[in-house]
C-alpha cells in the first residue's frame, strides 16, 4: 500500500512501532533483580567521552570534569520483536522502572546529572535486549597531588568508577572498546596546565565487609605552565636580589640610603612569599618554589647583615684612629663617629678632609663663620664642589670597605651558581 511504501522511505530507527510492539513487558518482570540473577556475573561495558575539564584546584586538591558516561549490557527481559525498528529510544522516565547499573565515582566530592532543559539521560533498547544507557555528568573528585616540585610539577589524576552494590560475583565492569573506550574533545584546554595524556585502565578494589569489586580508571596527566609563575614569582624575586646588590656600590657612610634599600627589598621578598603561599595548600613538605624564594630571601637578608658588619667595623676603625692620634677626647670621638654615621659629612684621610686636624678645623670654621664675609664662604664652597666633582669615583672606591669589595663578587657568583643548580635539578 502507499502507506507502507512511505514508511519504508523513512529511517528505520524512526519508524513508529505498532501497539503490539510498543509494549516491553515491564510489568511481567521483577526489575529489582539484576539480569541473570543467581547465575554468572552480568558484564557491563563502559565508555566515556570527556567534554571538558572545568577546573583544577590546588588548594582543595580536586578537579571538576564534565563527561558523557555510557553503559552497555544485555537484559533479555527488555527484548521485543520488531521487523522495522532497529531500536527504541527513551528518556529518563523509564529509568526508574527498569534495572540499571549502580555505577558511582570513587573519591568524588560532588556530582550531578545535567537537567537543562530536561534531565540529560538517554536509554536505547535493541530488539535482542541489548541496552545503551547514557548520562551527561559533571563530577568533582579528589586528586592526590604532590607539590614537592611545584610549579615545575606534573600532576597525575584519575577518576575511578565502580559498582556500589554488586561485587565481582554479580557484576563485571569493563571498558567496552579497550583503550579506545576513552575519548576527548580536541578543544579541551586549561589555563595553568597542558594535558599530556588520557588513558583508561582497570583493576580490583577490596573491601573487608563486602569483597572484591571491579574498578575502572580514567587517568590523565597535567603538566603545569611555568611562564605564569616566572612572571609572578621568579622574575620579581630575581630583581629584588639584584636590587639588594646595589647597596654594595653605595658609600658605606650613606646609612639612610643603604638601610632603607635593604629593608625595602626584605619586605618586598616577604610579600612575594606570602602571595605564593596564600594560593597553595598548607602542606607539610617543602615545595620547589619555597626553595627558590627562601634562598632569594636569604641573599637579600645577608646583604642587610653585610652592611651592618661594614658599618660596625667602620665605626670601630674610626674610633681606633682617633684614639691613636690623640687629637680628640673620648666624647669628641663619639661626636665624630655620630657625624660619620648619620649625616655623611665625615671623611677618611684620603679624602679632602684631614682627620688628624678635625678638631682644629672645627674651631677654625667657627672663627671664619664669624669673621669671614659671604663672598669668601661662597668661594670655599665652589672650590670644594669642584674638587668633589672631579674625584667622585675615586672617593667612592676609597671609602668602600673591603667587605663591600668582596661582596660585589661573591654575592652574584653564588646566586648564579644557585640558579644553575636549581633549574638543572627541577627542569
Amino acid at each position: 500500500s502507499k502507506r507502507e511504501i512511505k514508511m519504508r522511505k523513512l529511517d528505520s530507527t524512526k519508524v513508529r512501532p505498532l501497539k503490539s510492539e510498543q509494549f516491553l513487558r515491564i510489568e511481567d518482570h521483577d526489575f529489582a533483580l539484576r539480569p541473570g540473577f543467581g547465575g554468572s556475573p552480568i558484564p557491563v561495558g563502559i565508555d566515556v567521552q570527556v567534554e571538558s575539564i572545568d577546573s583544577i584546584s590546588e588548594v582543595d586538591m580536586d578537579f571538576t570534569m564534565t563527561l558523557y558516561l555510557r553503559h552497555y549490557w544485555k537484559d533479555e527481559r527488555l527484548s521485543f520483536r520488531s521487523n522495522r525498528n532497529k531500536s527504541m529510544t527513551f528518556d529518563g522516565r523509564l529509568i526508574k522502572k527498569i534495572w540499571v547499573p549502580d555505577v558511582f565515582f570513587v573519591h568524588s566530592k560532588r556530582s550531578f546529572i545535567h537537567d537543562t532543559t530536561v534531565e540529560n539521560v538517554m536509554l536505547r533498547v535493541y530488539p535482542d535486549g541489548n541496552v545503551l544507557f547514557s548520562l551527561r555528568i559533571t563530577v568533582s573528585a579528589m586528586c592526590f597531588m604532590d607539590f614537592s616540585r611545584f610549579p615545575l610539577d606534573t600532576q597525575n589524576c584519575s577518576l575511578e568508577l565502580e559498582s556500589y552494590a554488586y561485587n565481582e560475583d554479580d557484576l563485571m565492569l569493563y571498558w567496552k572498546h579497550g583503550n579506545k573506550s576513552l575519548s576527548t574533545d580536541g578543544h579541551i584546554s586549561l589555563s595553568q596546565f597542558f594535558i599530556e595524556e588520557f588513558s583508561a585502565s582497570s583493576g580490583l578494589a577490596f573491601y573487608s565487609s563486602t569483597g572484591w569489586y571491579n574498578r575502572l580508571f580514567i587517568n590523565f596527566a597535567l603538566r603545569r605552565h611555568i611562564f605564569f609563575f616566572v612572571l609572578q614569582s621568579y622574575f620579581p624575586a630575581m630583581l629584588m636580589v639584584m636590587l639588594s646588590w646595589v647597596s654594595f656600590w653605595i658609600d658605606r657612610r650613606a646609612v639612610p640610603a643603604r638601610v632603607s634599600l635593604g629593608i625595602t627589598t626584605v619586605l618586598t621578598m616577604s610579600t612575594i612569599m606570602t602571595g605564593v603561599s596564600a594560593s597553595m595548600p598548607q602542606v607539610s613538605y617543602i615545595k620547589a618554589v619555597d626553595v627558590y624564594l627562601w634562598f632569594s630571601f636569604l641573599f637579600v637578608f645577608l646583604s642587610v647583615i653585610e652592611y651592618a658588619a661594614v658599618n660596625y667595623l667602620t665605626t670601630i676603625e674610626e674610633r681606633k684612629q682617633l684614639k691613636k692620634r690623640g687629637k680628640a677626647s673620648g666624647m669628641y670621638s663619639i661626636d665624630a663617629v655620630q657625624a660619620m654615621a648619620f649625616d655623611g659629612c665625615f671623611r677618611d684621610t684620603d679624602v679632602d678632609v684631614d682627620l688628624t686636624a678635625f678638631s682644629e678645623r672645627c674651631e677654625e670654621n667657627d672663627i671664619r663663620a664669624r669673621a669671614a664675609s659671604v663672598s669668601n664662604v661662597d668661594t670655599t664652597r665652589i672650590k670644594r664642589k669642584r674638587s668633589l666633582k672631579g674625584n667622585v669615583g675615586r672617593i667612592i672606591l676609597q671609602n668602600n670597605h673591603v667587605i663591600d669589595t668582596y661582596s660585589r663578587i661573591i654575592f652574584p657568583s653564588v646566586y648564579i651558581v644557585f640558579n644553575f643548580f636549581y633549574w638543572g635539578l627541577y627542569i
